[in-house]
């Protein structure tokens, strides 16, 4: 078994030495690479010492911040590149518990695509302010009564597809970045008729960095939804 897990990062410094120990010694099979967006910070150079000691460390550096969905489609097509098996996506800064990675490649031995839902199991989400925490939940069900498609948290980023699932989908014609992203590629994979399933997890926000939630992304998120519905009724989602 190959399995790969990607963080796309911008100015995570903070995090990233102590994430990429953490979840390495949580799975022995597993690989990590980091898609930099070219971090003032010198995220990347941190990575980078940390490669000239390990192996299952990799980097893609970007030229500059070009976002969240397309670092994940250019992680994608290195993992389909290289023969990984199982492809991870997940968040630098701990608001996704490395302790659940090992569950995400478990579940994937039998489903497809496994989503670690905070919407799954009641509300697990710590640490966020009330306001944030009723657009987030509200949203998943907004996604779900637009699309139909039986996912609790479709925004969520902690996620595990098999291999199968990325060969069918047209990566260069994923149309959304940000929450729209994860949304577009659950529902890609569900009608495409891939076996989903959502485990729980607590997801805690972050301690340390700055958080990327934008006005923009919830605004892309809301009308993407429509957009892909029409796309699959008329047909021309690929």
């Amino acid at each position: 078994m190959k399995a790969l897990l990607i963080i796309p990062t911008y100015n995570e410094r903070e995090n990233i030495s102590r994430i990429i120990s953490i979840v390495l010694e949580k799975q022995a099979e597993l690989e990590v690479l980091i898609v930099d967006d070219n971090s003032p910070d010198g995220t990347a150079q941190i990575v980078k010492d940390m490669m000239a000691s390990e192996s299952r460390i990799h980097i893609l550096e970007r030229p500059g911040k070009m976002g969240l969905g397309s670092a994940y489609v250019q992680g994608f097509k290195y993992a389909l590149d290289k023969g990984y098996d199982f492809i991870l996506e997940m968040d630098a800064d701990f608001s996704h518990n490395p302790d659940d990675v090992p569950r995400l490649i478990a579940a994937a031995q039998s489903k497809d695509l496994v989503i670690g839902s905070r919407y799954c199991n009641g509300v697990n989400i710590v640490n966020w302010p009330i306001k944030r925490l009723l657009i987030s939940y509200f949203a998943s069900k907004y996604v779900r009564a637009i699309t139909g498609m039986p996912v609790k948290d479709p925004t969520g980023g902690f996620k595990c597809f098999r291999r199968k699932v990325l060969e069918s989908i047209n990566l260069d014609k994923i149309l959304s970045d940000g929450y729209a992203f994860q949304i577009e590629m659950n529902f890609r994979a569900w009608v495409k008729g891939f076996r989903i399933l959502e485990v729980p997890i607590v997801f805690t926000e972050r301690l340390n960095g700055v958080s990327k939630m934008s006005r923009h992304i919830v605004w892309e998120a809301a009308w993407m939804v429509w957009h892909l519905q029409i796309r699959k009724l008329l047909g021309l989602l690929h």
